[in-house]
């Protein structure tokens, strides 16, 4: 395959979308919709589709739906409010993902930098040639070209995660660096979904001089007006947290939450925040990176984010190694194209679904959300139920969606 040749001002693949005036009147839902939207979140609790679900609808101005059902704890009878906590896993990606073009506007990194330039060891990286499959043995030779923080931004670096390959799930034994576990193939060459933006996580660090949870609640989260959203739950508001759950055929384990409720901080996950929280950070979009009349990123930003920077490349479906883990994911194999930190919507799915240009990702929990900048909103579903792209939480997450766009005015 040949090799991918980025420039940063690459042209958006869907520079044909006209983006709506902000003079226009801002979409909401109507009084029905909202109705059948509710009616639709409770039925999916009352037949054992999952145990709690939240759904938020924002436009650039104002949250215009929001409703929470189900249980928050299942074993403690306790009902799911819409200021819930939810752990949020890789819906951390696209808030690291700003992070660090928020360092790219300063000046401080560029986009086609090696990754070795802020983290020499990465000088050391090697691609995987051969894998004995009898003893897990690999061979590997050095990739023909650097990783870059752009590679990091698209998922072309060649760095996987090891739940959605075979290979990767035996060589990842818990003792090697991620600097030790091969890349899957040449940096820019093809998407493979992995720890990349843990990469990008430690070169904002490296580069900002601060740990990366206090970058993020001094640059975002705090701007924003993310209150609820931290790798370590205060104390205060552990009971608001959701515990997580395994479905086992139509029953489901629960996970009671521990009394210390944190995660590592690591750029490609690990955040717990609500879909309040969510919702403005996706109103920053909606509004080119501006919050009220502040500029927090450049219009520019917004629109190199959400735009194809992966080329003639696609989206590929991951296969999954550990089916409690994840399922086959995402949509839009083949066909989507990837910006910086988000997947692209290049052709509708089907009808009645999210518009062509918009821009989304998820957690492994089945936490989901997408941005669609035609229609001006951002919507955000989120659960607590793995496998990742269960087939009752798809069907949830479709379910709101087609209710989104048959009520919307």
């Amino acid at each position: 395959m040949p090799t991918l040749k980025y420039r940063s001002a690459l042209a958006a693949a869907f520079a044909g979308i006209a983006f709506v005036s902000a003079a226009a009147a801002p979409p909401a839902m109507s009084t029905p919709g909202e109705a059948a939207l509710r009616i639709f979140l409770r039925q999916t609790v009352a037949s054992n589709a999952v145990p709690a679900v939240v759904a938020v609808i924002v436009n650039r101005e104002q949250q215009i739906f929001i409703d929470a059902t189900g249980k928050r704890d299942v074993a403690n009878n306790v009902s799911l409010t819409p200021d819930a906590i939810f752990q949020i896993a890789s819906m951390t990606k696209p808030i690291t993902s700003l992070a660090a073009m928020m360092l790219y506007e300063e000046g401080r990194i560029g986009l086609d930098d090696p990754v070795a330039k802020y983290l020499p060891e990465y000088d050391g990286v090697r691609v995987l040639m051969l894998f004995n499959d009898q003893d897990a043995s690999f061979r590997a030779r050095p990739p023909s070209r650097p990783i870059t923080i752009r590679h990091l931004l698209t998922h072309t670096s060649g760095i996987g995660y090891s739940f959605s390959d075979a290979r990767l799930a035996r060589i990842d034994d818990g003792k090697r660096t991620l600097v030790e576990i091969p890349l899957l193939h040449d940096p820019g060459e093809r998407f493979t979904y992995g720890p990349n933006t843990a990469v990008l996580g430690s070169i904002i660090e490296k580069v900002s001089g601060q740990p990366l949870d206090v970058f993020l609640k001094a640059r975002i989260f705090d701007p924003v007006g993310m209150r609820d959203t931290f790798f370590l739950v205060p104390p205060d508001k552990h009971d608001r947290v959701v515990t997580q759950h395994v479905r086992n055929g139509t029953a489901f384990t629960e996970r009671p939450n521990p009394a210390m409720i944190q995660s590592p901080v690591r750029g490609d996950g690990g955040l717990y925040s609500t879909a309040g929280d969510y919702g403005r950070f996706m109103q920053v979009f909606l509004n080119g990176g501006r919050v009220g009349a502040s500029p927090l990123v450049k219009d520019a930003t917004i629109r190199l984010m959400t735009s194809n920077q992966i080329g003639r490349v696609f989206v590929v479906q991951q296969p999954s190694a550990n089916a409690a883990l994840a399922k086959p994911f995402p949509f839009g194999g083949g066909k989507d194209k990837f910006g910086f930190g988000f997947q692209i919507e290049a052709s509708p799915a089907q009808p009645g679904l999210r518009s062509v240009g918009s821009y989304s990702w998820g957690g492994i929990n089945n936490t989901h959300f997408w941005i669609d900048p035609q229609k001006q909103i951002g919507v955000a579903v989120l659960m607590q139920v793995r496998p990742y792209y269960d087939d009752a939480a798809i069907t949830v997450l479709r379910g709101v969606e087609r209710l989104v766009y048959q009520n919307l005015r």
